[in-house]
């Protein structure tokens, strides 16, 4: 049967060929977005086209939002999927089910629109297929979602009361080259334009503009569809269009993004140029940019809000770039399809590189190895061609766009190496990138994506194997450390590989942003809450940012593991080794200083304040060089107390991505240990009825469970803890090779363990009790046993556990947990600042941090795990500032966790809005922790960050805090 526009193979017609994206000229333009009059269909079978005709009264038909998705303003619902097509897959047939929205926009011309000349319409972005009329007049059709589609529509045009109709359907043969892993929007989610073409205007431009790195000039040569000049006033430069002109120049790089104002001038329009002068190659088997190898510190990033979905705006975008630049990232992967073009003048004018990649996957088709993959079916080369070409041309005047990519998970076809060959001719001066071909046939680098750590430095070695062409190429990670939920894991150990090996030239982080959709009762909904028949759950959820773009603590982390600048400290000598991990950049954009804090509540020195200072490092230190500094001596006054030296890299100068003194770098190290905590013994135990009083402690005789300390009653006694509610990483995913310990703590039980008490002691100045702590139907066991001292005043818990059984799996966690009334609400400790596990403490700041108990919680948007604070030393939980409550001095240094809901409550929560605080306030005081890994896609934890059952003992020391100490 015949096929119809939506559902044959062909990329579109009607349309004109790609062009350069640029804005800013001087020919006229008027928007088309805004309000749209929509009416829905339930099919792509509306054989009535009538409301395309001049005169149709729209008037009854609802309104829509353009730039937009309707399925986001009331009419139907988003789908999330990661691979699995959401209907039949039957290329290039879909469901006769095909929601189609019909748009209509009328318009008038501007009063001062010239006369003469052609227009264009263009359409920036149109989910998944589209036709369209103007004026009555068929244009044409297109698909091709994230890729811009243009008209030639002059001799259509009237002063006033044009009408402009665009059907729009879900589903086309196009969603088979668009299975991305993201919400499925339909809608004209881009902005549409249109634009006055004079005679002699600028048709289509490409600007060459190479550096040669060993002399310092750069060669700038404009090709223009229609004759023109070139100016460059900053550089002296006039020629004309085709003509070279070779001068020194700054050269542009991520670090140092450096733009020169040019304009192309032809007889009908100036078109203005933002010029960036930099060089691309594959040298001596690595990725060079302006002579030297670079390394990637990068993000993917989907386009994407909370509110409009892919209908993203320049203030998000601006957000976006600003806030990678100031969390040290310099690279982004556009996944899986080219941006909104204004992002990348962004990444021009702030300075990413940007691995720009086409709008192609065909995921369904490798995961389940279906035949008749787009990309290797000649019927769809075409299609592909199409893509290919509309990606490059709209793109190819971007300096921050080093490395073009094919796509994402598409296999391997004949398509691809089609498209590989066409990039190569039109455009020799970048690099192409495609990881799903692991023969790499058709790309300048090997690509993979979530490789273990193991594999990586095999990789790094040269020691993987593979085809022999390979082997010579650079590596990169254009996924890892899959950012879901607490996470990622790891960071550090991948980023010691980076810096170990040249070949590996770094990677990037999935994914940049949480992709939850702002929902009326749920907070942020993910897959499942708008009842889809498929659903890939909260596996959208997977990014460095909160939807609202506040950043994670996985994105913290990840500053921290990149930053630029390395510190060292010699404690024997005072020096501090200062080295610029930068490409190209030296330090002059950066003022250093030193601080020392102290820990007096737990020394005997006193009030020890902090005393900070400037460190010389001299601004002209290159990439690579590093210089050894004298550091002052710690104050006197801190000899009795712990001591921990800050190092800080700040911005000296506010530029257009960070204001003043924002830190770009940090080190911790300690100077003075810990001094002994003191052991609280001496005092006796008294007895009165079932009650056992041992210094501030009240006991409960008969279970020896301490029921209050002091005036506080506890609402839950402490007592041994191994569970927590899992990460998405603890859970893993079902196509992980390596265990999934989640499900296999529930498998053992370890949500539900039993305590026995097998033994009270009231001896002299102790009391012990002995417990078994277990899991039903397991013949597994903790021995645990628990010693209670004081000396009148503190009440000190030593705490011994012995495993019993072969545990065949990790513990999550292993300490203490005890629940007080809600009230003490206000947190103070000495340890890090924010949340660490045993793998994502790199950021882990230390020193003195207060908080309320509400701030403590990361508002994962499926709730997991999560908050806890590393290396803490003491920890005070009071009812405010000045008010009373409970001190606790850990023997050794403990995790901090403190919640206004219990482990059980989290664990079975599954939007942040289940969660309600109680009355109790449950505080968790841990031994050891579990990593965190990046199982929920990637590898799970290294073995050092392993919490193995065995033999333990720690103790804890509880006190009442005073008012107002």
């Amino acid at each position: 049967m015949e096929l119809s526009y939506h559902e044959d193979v062909s990329p579109g017609t009607g349309g004109l060929p790609p062009r350069a994206w640029y804005a800013g000229s001087d020919a006229a333009v008027l928007s088309l977005n805004g309000s749209w009059r929509f009416r829905l269909s339930p099919g792509a079978a509306v054989e009535d086209e009538s409301f395309a005709a001049d005169g149709f009264d729209a008037t009854a038909w609802h309104e829509v939002v353009v730039p937009g998705h309707w399925v986001l303003q009331g009419h139907g619902a988003p789908v999330y999927t990661n691979q699995m097509y959401p209907f039949p897959v039957d290329p290039p047939r879909v469901p006769t089910e095909n929601p189609t929205g019909d748009h209509l926009r009328g318009f008038d011309l501007p009063d001062d629109w010239p006369a003469g000349g052609d227009a264009t319409l263009r359409f920036d972005g149109v989910e998944s297929c589209a036709r369209v009329w103007l004026n009555g007049s068929l244009l044409g059709e297109f698909k091709g979602s994230r890729l811009p589609h243009e008209f030639a529509v002059g001799a259509l045009l009237r002063p006033r009361d044009n009408v402009l109709a665009v059907r729009v359907h879900q589903w086309s043969s196009g969603s088979y080259l668009e299975d991305q892993d993201q919400w499925w929007l339909p809608g004209v989610f881009r902005d549409v334009t249109l634009t006055h073409r004079p005679e002699g205007a600028v048709r289509d431009h490409f600007t060459h503009a190479s550096y040669d790195h060993r002399d310092g000039t750069g060669t700038l040569r404009v090709e223009s569809d229609v004759a023109g000049r070139v100016t460059v006033p900053e550089l002296g430069i006039d020629i004309a269009t085709g003509e070279s002109a070779t001068v020194a120049v700054e050269p542009w790089s991520a670090e140092r993004p450096r733009l020169y104002d040019g304009v192309l001038a032809t007889p009908g329009e100036r078109v203005p140029l933002r010029i960036g002068f930099r060089t691309v190659a594959l040298k001596d088997g690595l990725i060079t940019v302006n002579g030297r190898p670079i390394l990637f510190r990068g993000v993917n990033r989907h386009e994407f809000h909370p509110e409009t979905g892919r209908a993203v705006d320049i203030d998000t975008m601006r957000t976006d770039v600003r806030l990678m630049k100031m969390h040290n990232i310099n690279a982004v992967r556009t996944a899986h399809y080219p941006p909104h073009p204004a992002f990348l003048d962004l990444c021009d004018e702030l300075g990413l590189w940007v691995i720009d990649e086409c709008d192609l996957e065909t995921h369904g088709f490798t995961m389940r190895q279906w035949r008749g993959n787009p990309v290797d079916d000649e019927r769809w080369t075409p299609a592909l061609l199409d893509r290919a070409a509309r990606t490059v041309e709209r793109d190819k005047n971007h300096p921050s766009v080093v490395i073009w990519s094919l796509g994402n998970e598409c296999g391997t076809g004949r398509g691809l190496t089609a498209m590989a060959e066409w990039i190569r001719a039109r455009d020799p001066g970048r690099l192409l990138h495609y990881e799903g071909d692991p023969s790499c046939a058709d790309t300048d680098m090997y690509s993979r994506m979530y490789a273990d750590h193991a594999e990586v430095e095999r990789i790094g070695r040269r020691e993987d194997g593979g085809p022999q062409a390979r082997g010579a190429l650079p590596f990169i990670l254009c996924e890892y450390a899959h950012a879901m939920g607490n996470g990622p894991g790891g960071l550090s150990d991948y980023q010691r590989l980076f810096e170990t090996y040249e070949r590996l030239q770094g990677g990037f982080v999935w994914e940049w942003t949480d992709h939850g959709l702002t929902h009326p009762t749920l907070g942020y909904a993910y897959g499942g809450d708008f009842g889809e028949e498929l659903h890939d759950g909260n596996f959208v959820c997977d990014g460095l940012c909160f939807p609202d773009r506040r950043p994670s603590p996985g994105l913290t982390e990840y500053k921290r593991v990149i930053q630029p600048v390395r510190f060292a400290y010699d404690a024997d000598t005072g020096t501090v080794r200062v080295t610029n991990l930068y490409d190209f950049a030296d330090l002059s954009d950066l003022s250093f200083e030193w601080t020392y804090h102290s820990d007096a509540a737990a020394g005997t020195g006193g009030d020890v304040p902090s005393v900070s200072g400037p460190l010389d490092v001299p601004p002209d230190l290159g990439p690579g060089q590093s210089v050894e500094l004298k550091l002052p001596e710690p104050p006197a006054t801190a000899r009795d107390a712990e001591t921990w030296l800050h190092l800080a890299a700040l911005v000296c100068e506010e530029t257009n991505w960070a204001a003043l003194d924002h830190s770009v770098a940090f080190a911790d190290f300690p100077v003075t240990a810990r001094p002994p905590v003191p052991v609280a013994t001496g005092a006796r135990p008294r007895r009165r009825g079932y009650d056992l009083t041992l210094g501030p402690g009240r006991f409960d005789v008969r279970t020896g469970e301490l029921r209050a300390l002091g005036d506080i009653t506890l609402r839950s006694a402490p007592r041994l803890d191994v569970w927590r509610a899992p990460t998405d990483n603890d859970d893993g995913a079902p196509w992980q090779p390596d265990t999934r310990y989640g499900p296999l703590w529930r498998a053992l039980g370890l949500h539900r363990m039993h305590h026995r008490i097998d033994g009270l002691e009231v001896e002299e100045d102790a009391l012990t009790v002995r417990t078994r702590v277990a899991p039903a139907a397991r013949d597994l066991a903790l021995r645990t046993v628990y010693r209670w001292t004081s000396d009148g005043t503190a009440l000190r818990l030593a705490v011994s556990v012995t495993p019993e059984g072969d545990w065949e799996a990790p513990l999550p966690r292993l300490g203490v947990r005890l629940g007080l009334p809600a009230v003490h609400r206000l947190a103070h400790w000495f340890g890090s600042a924010g949340e660490a596990y045993p793998d994502t403490r790199a950021a882990a700041r230390m020193g003195w941090w207060s908080s309320w108990v509400e701030q403590l919680q990361t508002p994962y948007l499926r709730p997991q795990e999560n908050g806890a604070r590393a290396d803490v030393r003491w920890a005070e939980l009071r009812t405010g500032f000045d008010g009373p409550g409970v001190r606790i001095v850990g023997d050794p240094a403990f995790w901090f966790t403190a919640r206004p809901w219990s482990t059980e409550e989290l664990d079975a929560a599954t939007h942040r809005t289940d969660l309600v605080p109680g009355d109790t306030l449950w505080v968790h005081l841990d031994h050891g922790q579990r990593g965190i890994g990046s199982q929920s896609c990637g590898p799970g934890v290294l073995p050092q960050y392993e919490l193995r059952a065995s033999f333990a003992e720690f103790a804890l020391t509880f006190s009442v805090a005073e008012p107002g100490r």
